[in-house]
């Protein structure tokens, strides 16, 4: 998407006026809905409307680096030399303001995941701003209105399966969680530097393949509120068959990933390590804490390709937010996490050491941490799988909204259908069977009026899963579901989610598998002008 903003618009038969709207050109032949801008009146009226507060600056640097992932040295990408960079942390309600320079070699941007935030400060280049270009400066300013843990990463290309990605936390100033101890854990898949890039990886998976990929089959799986078929069974399922690399054109491609939970196909990219804290398994981050300490766990899943199954050795977690959001607390041995999505839990911890493992599923791999909270205990082996992973795990419908997070009941006064499409055979996913084409914009827009009630009726196609992303909202999973931002949707299925069009602008909507997204499936969604 590095295209200019001007010239993308131009392109797409849109023209952009004084940043007020975006509107078909007069010589366009047919006319087209006029869409509110990321400069618009429209979006600084909603940015006045979160109260803006005290200012908060915060400098980034984007840049190549050699980094230490546990003994292992690479040459990668990252932010200010850290892998995952320096967590930023504000007050709700504050406004931050980030200044990203730029020393990679090519453009770059920032994506600020999760938060609903103003239109021009989301990060899509050739959408709501112009590529930062290679030795340039930015500044991205936003308010930070709702509490949560969140993240931040590039959205230009395949630059978040290196290391550019970062946690955003926004603390609740009346926080209603009472723990004595914090701990932000980012999981990553990886391969940059070791068997290849990101860029060498979506060379070889676009040329596709000559058979079908994974089993296509549903299986049980996680119950998930909206789906068509069951979802029961899903205690005590382990993955399938040990993942191998295809064999040619370099290896990135994986076969043989399969797990019950996902459906099928659990993956498309064979990556040597998985990460917990940006440190391979072998030399694990390690956090200490005195026995009988009540730990707040932040979870990320900052991969490219993979789900975490997680879970704390010798320990029940209590799930408190989802993406940011609370939830009724339930208790839990495992979390199933896709990309993008976040886990908030508390647990309090036993006396000893006990591995945080996060399993990827369906990869036959494991990333992990460390909980000490004995100086003498003797750490068990890198390759230590818990029985917890392998107990109760927390699907969508065993958790509810928290009764601040509940979205109030409401008919849908527009219902929007995206059907996930494509396949490994030509690696040709889509939405709507349609590639999205950064220099064809107006064809992908989806619109909507604020203050509707919008319905996202995900339909898959596909014999994938997909974790699809919304961008500057929050949806309730339908029938009264939990609030999220990122969703897991199961090969073969449909699933139903409903927000309210409160905040607006052109958003994204894709899939967060970065290589799906990079091969086509995203789209966008459009607020028309009033």
């Amino acid at each position: 998407m590095h295209i200019d903003r001007r010239t993308l618009l131009r392109t797409a038969g849109l023209s952009l006026l004084g940043g007020a709207a975006l509107t078909a050109c007069a010589s366009a032949p047919a006319a087209r809905p006029a869409f509110v801008t990321p400069t618009g009146a429209q979006v600084s009226a909603a940015e006045r409307a979160r109260r803006p507060g005290a200012l908060r600056d915060v400098r980034l640097t984007s840049a190549a680096t050699q980094a230490d992932l546990g003994g292992l040295s690479v040459r990668t990408w990252a932010y200010d030399d850290a892998i995952p960079g320096r967590a930023i942390r504000v007050q709700a309600g504050e406004v931050i303001r980030a200044h990203l320079t730029n020393r990679l070699p090519q453009d770059t941007s920032i994506h600020w995941h999760g938060l609903a935030l103003r239109n021009d400060a989301d990060g899509v280049p050739g959408l709501t701003q112009q590529p930062i270009a290679a030795g340039t400066e930015f500044a991205y300013q936003f308010t930070a209105a709702r509490p949560g843990t969140y993240w931040f990463h590039p959205h230009s290309g395949t630059q978040l399966d290196r290391g550019l990605y970062a946690p955003l936390i926004v603390e609740d100033p009346h926080e209603p969680l009472g723990y004595d101890e914090e701990w932000i854990v980012v999981l990553d898949d990886w391969l940059d530097g070791i068997t290849g890039t990101p860029e060498e990886v979506l060379t070889e998976l676009s040329r596709g393949m000559g058979m079908n990929h994974g089993t296509g089959t549903t299986h049980d799986m996680p119950d998930m509120p909206g789906m068509d078929h069951s979802m029961d069974g899903m205690d005590g399922m382990t993955p399938g068959a040990s993942a191998t690399p295809s064999g040619g054109r370099g290896g990135h491609m994986l076969m043989g990933a399969t797990s019950l939970l996902l459906g099928g196909d659990a993956g498309d990219v064979r990556y040597p390590y998985f990460l917990l804290n940006g440190r391979i398994p072998a030399s694990p981050q390690t956090f200490r804490a005195r026995p009988g300490t009540r730990l707040r766990l932040r979870i990320i899943n900052a991969g490219g390709d993979t789900a975490f199954r997680v879970a704390l050795a010798g320990h029940r977690m209590t799930v408190t937010h989802t993406d940011g959001m609370p939830v009724r607390h339930a208790e839990t041995d495992a979390l199933l996490i896709g990309m993008g999505e976040r886990y908030d839990v508390l647990v309090t911890l036993g006396d000893g050491v006990f591995p945080l493992v996060a399993l990827a599923e369906g990869k036959n791999a494991l990333a992990r941490g460390l909980i000490r909270t004995s100086p003498s205990a003797a750490a068990p082996g890198a390759g230590l799988r818990p029985g917890e992973l392998d107990g109760e795990l927390a699907g969508y419908a065993g958790l509810r909204p928290a009764e601040e997070a509940r979205l109030p009941a409401k008919n849908p006064d527009r219902t929007i259908k995206l059907e996930l499409t494509g396949g490994m055979m030509a690696y040709d996913w889509a939405i709507n069977g349609k590639k999205y084409d950064p220099a064809a914009i107006s064809a992908a827009i989806s619109p909507v009026r604020s203050g509707e009630r919008v319905r996202l009726s995900f339909v898959n196609r596909t014999m994938m899963w997909h974790p699809m992303h919304l961008h500057g909202h929050t949806f309730a999973l339908a029938e009264g579901g939990i609030r999220k931002d990122t969703v897991i949707v199961l090969p073969n299925s449909r699933l139903q989610v409903d927000f309210d069009a409160d905040n607006p602008g052109l958003w994204m909507i894709h899939c967060h598998n970065v290589y799906h997204a990079e091969s086509g499936m995203m789209t966008l969604l459009g607020y028309l002008q009033p």
